[in-house]
């Protein structure tokens, strides 16, 4: 079996539902899969029993001779894929010439941008990021077409963040794992449980859903929310004190008590505003919410309409309180009935076309014929 090599832009214990069930499960079907994380704390490297390497964080950009020097030998690679670094990529793409490995780039989600965005949003962005931006961007799309193969999360991805790459694409979209479900526990209260996962903060105006929650005349609902910005989501949520009995605030450390709380919700909250940055790919989030067969009410955009179909497998919305305050309440008029059958539904459409192992399959014969 052939050997992959995957240089991830995690730590070693990070929570990650993409990597694990794509790289470390399905494509082992397929190859011999190594996969890097990092370390803060460790200062060697090591090498673990399911085929996991650490490497201390220091050396992120000596991962090729990190590699030699503790006895793994590149030429005995097929692919080697870097994740989102682009830096950890240029260092192997200077190395391809002594190892002959082909060389993969997988981008996730362009973080960068987001970045340059939430700066905007708090107005701290300035002349000088929109130039680093400019040169930046031209480093990467060529250091990308250097590449044997791009992975992009979504092809608008590629066409509004990277539109002079012309790489051979293959598309990697976050999807569900049909060997991971989890059940959905149905709660005895009346209310509609309405759940949020991820982060908040301006660029998010996660306060135009709270808006369009404070004019809802039924209060038969609750907004529970698990982020890592509790800070901020208290100075939010302080912000509706007619909805103070209608919140539930929690901070889901792992990936297993985040699906906990899902598994207890009826629907799952991604309204999104109308930015590329949120049109270009699905959050993963709306994964974890179909994995327990919880619906979710999500921005009305392509890519989304692609995937779901309104009233049917998902509901979908404007980014405006109106919009958002009647799809709102025709979900609270519903029956517990009706809901769980559109998050069956979803699901059933999800494991039909977001399927991790299938993805697995098809990656696989795009490496082998590279």
């Amino acid at each position: 079996m052939q050997k992959f090599l995957y240089i991830t832009d995690q730590t070693e214990y990070s929570d990650n539902s993409f990597i694990g069930p794509l790289f470390e499960k399905y494509l082992t079907k397929h190859f011999e899969i190594h996969i890097i994380y990092f370390s803060k704390y460790k200062s060697s490297f090591e090498r673990k029993e399911n085929n996991k390497i650490i490497i201390p964080l220091a050396d992120k950009l000596n991962v090729i001779d990190v590699l030699g020097h503790n006895g793994i030998d590149l030429k005995e690679y097929k692919i080697v894929a870097v994740r989102n670094d682009t830096k950890i990529l240029k260092e192997v793409l200077k190395k391809r010439i002594v190892f002959d490995y082909k060389v993969a780039f997988r981008l996730s989600f362009p973080k960068r941008i987001a970045k340059l965005q939430i700066d905007e949003a708090n107005n701290k962005k300035s002349y000088f990021d929109i130039i680093s931006n400019k040169i930046k961007l031209h480093q990467e799309t060529s250091l990308i077409n250097d590449c044997d193969l791009f992975l992009p999360t979504t092809i608008k991805m590629r066409d509004n963040y990277l539109k002079d790459v012309k790489t051979k694409t293959f598309v990697i979209p976050s999807a569900i794992d049909p060997q991971v479900l989890h059940e959905n526990i149905q709660h005895e209260g009346e209310e509609k449980r309405f759940f949020y996962a991820g982060t908040l903060d301006k660029l998010r105006e996660f306060e135009i859903v709270l808006d369009a929650f404070s004019e809802i005349e039924s209060k038969s609902f609750k907004i529970m929310i698990s982020t890592k910005d509790p800070e901020y989501a208290q100075e939010l949520l302080g912000k509706y004190p007619n909805l103070r009995a209608n919140f539930e605030l929690d901070n889901a450390t792992t990936k297993d008590e985040l699906l906990d709380l899902i598994a207890k919700a009826d629907i799952g909250l991604s309204i999104l505003p109308d930015i590329a940055l949120f049109n270009t790919s699905t959050p993963v989030k709306i994964m974890d919410y179909y994995s327990s067969a919880v619906p979710c009410i999500m921005s009305k955009n392509d890519n989304n309409l692609s995937i779901f179909e309104d009233n049917k497998t998902a509901w979908l919305c404007d980014f405006n309180k109106e919009s958002i305050k009647s799809k709102l309440e025709e979900i609270i008029a519903l029956s517990k009935e009706e809901i769980t059958q559109i998050g069956e539904d979803g699901q059933k459409r999800l494991l039909d076309i977001r399927n991790y192992e299938r993805i697995a399959d098809a990656l696989a014969h795009q490496l082998n014929i590279l």
